[in-house]
């Protein structure tokens, strides 16, 4: 596969960004009009059959026999848990806020990458930490000042698909040397999606979908542009060897998420929000931060999914 000029990566940086930070308000719009269960597993089901027309030309690269338990374990943490968790979550946070707590996905990447992969710890991974979680304090203070928007289990779910996405990282960082990364998310979503969909076929009513085109619209979007193909893009990006950038401009995606919210959805942008966005944003920033001017193993673990 031949390597992508700088332009070309430029440019499929800001599509993933632009994608994956819409994804946020669009998720929480599409919840008008389908349950959260349901709306979590079909959108993810879809995207994996997407994805399966990538994958299927490396099938002797999939080893099922050998991996299946992999692929399930990855579907738990980082579809049914994650997507899930999110999906709910939306309907009780404004999507800006939801994505910039979920985004302390790399400052848990980076502790558990010293708890259970041996990765450094020093002084500015520490300090990041701190500011991470006194980001999440800050926005979680403002409240009462956002219109009653704000519940503590909303805040819970944030925090709770953001480990679960953090776990999942760490969890396919151990195993990528055995399994093929395209078919790991393949069958990932797959999995992960038609279990998800089946949960929410036994607990929520497929009659209380409001088939709106602007729905259908917004989900075959989400769908297929920001799991399937965005999902396909990153990792066009991993094998042209651009995943340190990748995790570097991540940051931007919750950015994208405020302000599309806040312009198309009337979403309150507070000082205490943004005050809170810059501190995770600086706490980002510090766990990866290479000591002495060496590359960090972590930078690349904690790059940033939709």
């Amino acid at each position: 596969m031949h390597k992508l000029t700088k332009l070309q990566t430029g440019l499929l940086l800001v599509f993933l960004i632009v994608v994956w930070g819409i994804n946020w308000p669009l998720s929480k719009y599409a919840l008008n009009y389908m349950p959260p269960v349901l709306f979590s597993g079909t959108r993810t089901l879809i995207g994996g059959l997407v994805l399966l027309l990538v994958a299927v030309p490396r099938f002797k690269r999939l080893r099922f026999k050998e991996t299946w338990y992999i692929y399930f374990v990855s579907a738990v943490v980082n579809v049914v848990l994650y997507y899930g968790l999110q999906t709910i979550g939306l309907e009780y946070l404004p999507a800006g806020l939801f994505s910039a707590i979920v985004f302390l996905q790399p400052v848990l990447v980076g502790l558990f990458a010293w708890m259970w992969l041996g990765e450094s710890m020093n002084v500015l991974k520490i300090t990041g930490l701190i500011m991470g979680f006194t980001g999440v304090a800050i926005i979680s203070s403002g409240a009462d000042g956002l219109s009653g928007h704000i519940s503590v289990a909303g805040v819970l779910l944030a925090l709770g698909s953001s480990l679960s996405w953090a776990l999942g990282t760490i969890y396919v960082k151990k195993v990528t040397p055995r399994v093929d990364p395209i078919w790991l998310v393949t069958l990932q979503l797959i999995i992960g999606g038609a279990f998800t969909t089946a949960v929410g076929s036994s607990v929520e009513s497929w009659s209380d979908i409001v088939w709106a085109p602007s729905f259908i619209a917004t989900l075959l979007f989400i769908a297929i542009l920001v799991i399937g193909i965005g999902w396909i893009v990153f990792y066009r990006l991993m094998d042209s060897g651009e995943a340190g950038k990748v995790a570097s401009f991540t940051f931007l995606i919750p950015l994208v998420a405020i302000v599309i919210g806040t312009i198309f959805f009337n979403e309150p942008f507070t000082l205490s929000l943004v005050a809170g966005f810059l501190f995770i944003l600086s706490s980002i920033y510090f766990v990866n931060r290479p000591p002495g001017g060496r590359r960090s193993k972590v930078s690349n673990v904690g790059v940033a999914a939709e």
